[in-house]
This record gives structure tokens, sequence and C-alpha cells, in this order.
């Protein structure tokens, strides 16, 4: 059997974690191959909001094992932190959550080493999540870094020190301040506590799923557009957030690849710093926000609101060979009387284009927009495609018509119920 991807085609927070938790019962695993606790994957139920870190979002499926990828950079103590949040839903751990043993470790330096990173670039800053995850990834480059399997060795307080102690040279330098003891007290505590876990060689475990005709989906964090390679560089996160990351982040051959689920919003949103040429300033851009309660699950804080930008979208489309889109969010726009969407670039020198800029950091871009007419109506109660408004489904032809792509999905709300499939 072949495995599905589902992943986030804008800049994050599109609701993959939604996405994961309602298309979970279809799979027998559900795995995470790329980043780290600065990914919030939201999911709603029973009338309780859980944001997963670092746990991938079939967690509450009794009957789906659930992977942590080589690619992901684990930080022990926010994974005990999620674990002792999730103990009063029963979850039987033990049973169905594995954790690769080459994954990345998250030492207390490195979240250091990230915050005085950050604040040597002034007003160059990228908006980094302050989680460690940049100075991590440096490190599993440089062939530095400590892995997941090295805490069940007998050297690894030994190694931990000896890359610890690079750490403070560096943290020295910039002159950062810090008070490490009590970061150290809880790492090692929470190391510890990850030993009682099952700790596996998941490119075996998830090989030999896909082996026995078990449905695996490969669940990524952030989005195409944060992507180190092809995202909004140097505004991007510290891996690879496309369809590509899927193989080196758990092992899998591509021919072992088949439906790509592309996630994205009705509408745009980014955190942090970076370009993002379809961002509003006026009443609908705080409208957006205020409806769509756009404040990152990671830091909590406010989303930049925009109109969708289709270039961008068309452009990750292809980078990652997606077959499905799912749009989410849709209700928020429910009150707009106009809804607006970017067809085309305008450049700096007057070229207009519809493709994603290489210099759009410093390509003065300007979007050419397409106008529609909104719905101006409540989505709730609506169970299938056929009740949806007709300015919505109009919205979403031209769309699929644009991407080449079909719409297979619609979320009207935050509830998993709350999700129309075509």
């Amino acid at each position: 059997m072949n495995m599905d991807v589902l992943l986030g085609l804008q800049w994050g927070d599109e609701g993959k974690g939604k996405v994961v938790d309602v298309l979970a019962p279809k799979y027998d695993t559900v795995a995470r191959f790329q980043g780290g606790p600065n990914a919030g994957h939201t999911l709603e139920f029973d009338g309780i909001k859980h944001v997963l870190h670092q746990i991938p979002s079939g967690i509450f499926r009794e009957n789906i094992k659930n992977v942590i990828g080589n690619g992901v950079v684990l930080d022990p103590v926010i994974f005990k932190k999620e674990i002792e949040k999730l103990e009063p839903f029963n979850i039987d751990f033990k049973k169905n959550l594995f954790i690769s043993n080459k994954a990345q470790l998250i030492l207390p330096t490195h979240r250091l080493l990230d915050a005085a990173y950050e604040n040597s670039k002034g007003n160059k800053k990228i908006g980094s999540t302050l989680k460690g995850i940049g100075p991590t990834y440096q490190d599993k480059i440089a062939r530095l870094g400590l892995r997941v399997g090295d805490i069940l060795s007998d050297k690894f307080k030994e190694k931990y020190n000896e890359l610890r102690n690079q750490h403070l040279a560096i943290l020295d330098f910039y002159k950062h301040e810090y008070d490490l003891a009590p970061l150290e007290e809880d790492f090692f505590n929470a190391v510890e506590f990850l030993k009682t876990f099952n700790l596996a060689n998941s490119e075996y475990l998830i090989n030999k799923e896909l082996q026995n005709d078990r449905s695996v989906l490969a669940e990524g964090a952030q989005g195409s557009l944060l992507d180190v390679d092809f995202g909004s560089y140097p505004f991007v996160t510290s891996s690879n957030t496309t369809t590509a990351g899927v193989c080196t982040g758990l092992g899998v051959a591509p021919n072992r690849i088949e439906r790509v689920f592309g996630i994205f919003k009705a509408y745009c949103t980014r955190v942090g710093s970076g370009p993002f040429p379809t961002e509003l300033f006026d009443d609908s851009g705080k409208e957006m926000a205020k409806i769509g309660n756009e404040f990152g699950a990671t830091t909590g804080r406010p989303r930049r609101c925009g109109w969708l930008d289709l270039p961008a979208l068309k452009y990750v489309v292809m980078i990652n060979g997606v077959t499905e889109l799912f749009m989410m969010k849709s209700d928020v726009l429910s009150t707009f009387e106009t809804i607006k969407a970017c067809t085309h670039y305008r450049l700096s020198d007057g070229t207009v284009t519809d493709e994603f800029p290489y210099d759009i950091v410093e390509n003065d871009v300007e979007p050419i927009y397409k106008g529609f007419k909104g719905w101006d109506s409540s989505l709730d109660g609506i169970s299938s495609f056929e009740g949806l408004p007709k300015e919505l489904t109009d919205y979403i032809a031209f769309i699929e018509e644009y991407l080449g792509v079909p719409i297979n999905m619609v979320s009207i709300g935050p509830d998993r119920k709350q999700t129309i499939l075509k």
C-alpha cells in the first residue's frame, strides 16, 4: 500500500490538525515528518479545544499508531508537558505512540541560542518562535546534534556537556544573559520521562506498515511557503515542509507517495516577519482576524491577515504535486459583501506575472485582484456541498479552475463535525 501526505499550502496555520483528525479514521498510522514544537495543530471536538505541538494529530483515535519521525526536532520538556496535558483523556501512549531514535533533540541551550540569534538581527528579525528549532537543525546539518536514541547511551551526559559547552561559547560571544541550571533540571527530568516511551527505528516501522497493506498518513507542520528551499527565504522555517520532506523525514521512497492533500484557508494569514503581498491593513483585515480568532496556536501572536493569494497557491500546488485541496475557514468570510483573490502580481519594473518571484522579499510586489460577490450569510447547519451558498460555490469553482485541482473538503467551523466532504 502507498501513503498519503497532508500539508499546508500557505504560511502555516491552515488548519492541518483539524483535517488530520477528520481523516484519521481512514488510516492505520499518522506520522509527523518535520518541524518541532514550533507547530501548533488545533483540534476541537466534544466542546474541548486541543493544541498539539509535537505529537501527531491522530493521537485521539485509539486504534491508530502515531509516529514522530526522524525529520522532527523534539523538545523533551515540551513533550512531557504535552503528554501530561493529555493524561485526563486516557490515551494509551505505550500502545500507539512511537518516537524515532533518529529525531534530533532540542537542548535548553538551543532555545537560548535561538533568542540570542534573533535579538542580534535587530529590525531584521525573522519572527522565530524561539523554541530552538533553527539552532537544532543547524547542529543536525553540522553533524554535531544529539538524537533521541542517544539518551539510552551511557555516554549521553558526556555528549550533552560537549555540545552544551560549544553553545555556551557562542552565547558568551553574543553577551546573552541566561540562567541555565533550572532549564537543565527540567531537561534531564524530561529525558528520563522520554525513556519510558516507544523509541523506535521508525523508518522500519512505517515501511513494514506499508508492506503489510496498512494505510499511512504523513502529517506536515508549518506551511509550504515556509519551506527552507522554496519559501520566502530567509523568512522561512529550518526544514523542508513540502512533499519532498516526507521521504527524508520518514525514510520512505518517493514511489510510496500516492495522494497529496493540500490545505489552505479561504484567505491568507502569516505570523511574524516576511513578505505578504495580499496583507490587509484596513477594517477587512481586522474583521478577518477577529472572526477567525487569528492568534498563533504556539506563540499567541496575532496573525497578519489578507486576501487569498492564488499565484503563491499555484506555486506550492506545483511543487508538492497536490492531488486534492481542502479549503478551511470559509465561515470567516461569511460577513463580507465582496471577497477578493489575487490572480497576478505587478512587480516593481511593471512586469505582470502569475509566478512566485525569487526576490519577493526585496521586490515591491503589487497584487492584482479579482472580486467576487460575498455570500453574506451564516454557514451554520449546512451539511453538504449542495447546501452551500451559490456565491461560495462560485468562489470554489474559480479557485479549482485557476489551480487545476479539485477542492474536495470545505471547513465551515472549528469543530470536526463542521466539515463538508465532496
